[in-house]
């Protein structure tokens, strides 16, 4: 009887451990969500879309940096979410939008941090407005290749920690060689359909890789991480291109939609 009472007080301790460890991030997440106040809650706040929109300048220029998602695999040239972006933002800014598209295709968070620590694009960061990134998915599919679930899962919170500090080394960058520009993150999606039998163990790690994100952004007093999840997910398989990964034109289409919407409703911090 003492063995089987101990056992079940092992068994709800492992049990509050692997909740805590799921909903955690999901509660830090909401929590980080609630201090980009809207707009409307204090008229003395401007949102980024007014932002731009009153700015001084005639033109804003927008770099993109990353991997394949900030390329356009999955969509044409002009369908991809830097152009559609970009474009969207001329028509509500109403000022001409430059930009400039960096994304490589295969590039893991390493690899980027590499090349902007060694300055490859300081000269575009320094005349930007905004920098889009893109960056994680391939971390975890290099990780993934040919390996078994059980190393995938040992090895998960060794990558993530990892991604964590090329993301912080990438910001810190961008904000030390041009405090003024406005960092706009993407969030990591699940392009699993909710049938394949990962999707559930992918939905629940997410959240987890997705909060480093906000850690690193919420560091920086102008910055946005865009919620991909709302637009890329397995209700929205119709915005994903034929590959299964990518998202294609509606779906970069969708995100774009997104960071608009974000823009619009969620205000500028000023720097401290």
């Amino acid at each position: 009887m003492r063995m089987f009472k101990y056992l079940l007080i092992f068994i709800l301790f492992i049990s509050l451990g692997v909740s805590t460890w799921i909903y955690y991030p999901q509660y830090q997440i909401h929590k980080i969500k609630k201090q980009a106040i809207k707009v409307n809650a204090d008229t003395s706040k401007v949102s980024y879309l007014d932002y731009f929109r009153h700015s001084k300048v005639s033109a804003i220029y927008n770099l993109a940096i990353g991997d394949s998602v900030i390329r356009g695999v999955g969509a044409k040239q002009n369908e991809n979410l830097v152009y559609q972006f970009s474009n969207k933002l001329e028509k509500q800014t109403h000022k001409r939008i430059q930009f400039k598209n960096e994304g490589i295709n295969g590039i893991t968070s390493s690899e980027l941090k590499d090349m902007v620590l060694d300055g490859r694009f300081d000269e575009e960061i320094k005349k930007a407005d905004i920098v889009t990134v893109n960056v994680g998915g391939n971390d975890v599919l290099r990780m993934a290749k040919n390996k078994d679930f059980q190393t995938v899962i040992q090895s998960y919170d060794q990558l993530q920690s990892t991604f964590s500090k090329n993301l912080s080394s990438i910001a810190a960058r961008i904000y030390k060689v041009n405090p003024n520009a406005t960092l706009v993150f993407l969030e990591l999606y699940n392009p699993l359909s909710t049938s394949e039998k990962l999707y559930s163990i992918a939905e629940k790690l997410l959240p987890n890789w997705n909060l480093k994100i906000y850690e690193v952004a919420n560091q920086y007093a102008s910055s946005v991480v865009v919620e991909t999840t709302k637009v890329i997910n397995g209700d929205h398989l119709q915005n994903l291109s034929p590959d299964g990964v990518h998202p294609n034109s509606s779906g970069y289409l969708a995100i774009s939609d997104q960071i608009i919407y974000q823009l619009k409703k969620q205000y500028r911090k000023k720097a401290v």
